[in-house]
């Protein structure tokens, strides 16, 4: 079957561009522009010497994230949350979707009583934002990692693997990699995948917009999904540089 024409001429298994540009913002511990496409998110890590009170007293600290869409990160201004006294449904999924999936990479005993926030901000919104910002806020923790250990808040890095995230659909017939906005509201399946450099998996979300799919089909987009993770992690690691000895057992 031929490969359908994606509007910005990719490959059915081409990724988007994804760039992440480090110390984007003078304050924040850790601070990443992601640039996927024509998506962009900021991702700032904040580090606070506390943990919740649920934690108080555990010995050991916490990982947590807020993800928000900017007024006019979309072809039409979005309402800002707190003028409505609430995050929508979506907004609270996202959020603890990053949470999560930062938090089981993480080893919160070694990071002592501090927490560590990730902001995701979406300035710009073609598709992909949760696993884009997902994907940025684990460049922005490594940031604030190393900002602790430089400032002997904790021992040894927390980091056990690097974690990324994307997109992956049935459009038209045909399975394709990185959804764009155009392509994810007339796609008959949209999955998202996260995994690690292990090659181990941490969250999957997939559903069927239409018609049910086949195990067969998930198995190719799995396939699809892990090439693109792959390469995301490798882009990940050109950003970091030096700094990809804190990630797993080099950090040892």
């Amino acid at each position: 079957m031929e490969e359908i024409k994606r509007s910005d001429g990719r490959k059915n298994d081409e990724l988007r561009k994804i760039e992440f540009t480090r110390h984007y913002t003078k304050y924040a511990e850790g601070s990443v522009l992601v640039k996927s496409g024509e998506t962009l998110i900021i991702c700032n890590a904040s580090v606070e010497n506390k943990v919740p009170h649920f934690l108080r007293g555990e010995n050991q600290g916490w990982v947590t994230a807020e993800y928000s869409l900017l007024p006019r990160s979309t072809n039409q201004r979005v309402v800002r949350e707190i003028a409505k006294g609430r995050p929508s449904g979506r907004t609270q999924e996202i959020q603890r979707l990053i949470g999560r999936a930062l938090r089981s990479v993480v080893d919160l005993g070694l990071l002592g009583e501090n927490t560590i926030w990730v902001d995701c901000d979406v300035i710009q919104a073609d598709g992909g934002t949760r696993t884009a910002a997902l994907s940025g806020a684990f460049v922005a923790l490594v940031d604030a990692v190393n900002y602790m250990l430089d400032k002997n808040m904790i021992k040894k890095s927390p980091l056990k693997s690097f974690l990324a995230a994307t997109s992956v659909g049935i459009v038209d017939g045909e399975k394709l990699l990185d959804l764009s906005f155009s392509e994810d509201s007339r796609a008959q399946v949209d999955l998202n995948l996260v995994m690690t450099d292990q090659e181990e998996v941490v969250e999957i979300q997939g559903t069927a917009e239409g018609e049910p799919f086949s195990l067969d089909d998930l198995e190719q987009m799995m396939f699809l999904a892990q090439l693109g993770i792959q390469e995301i992690i490798e882009r990940q690691k050109e950003s970091i540089g030096e700094l990809t000895g804190l990630v797993g057992s080099e950090s040892g």
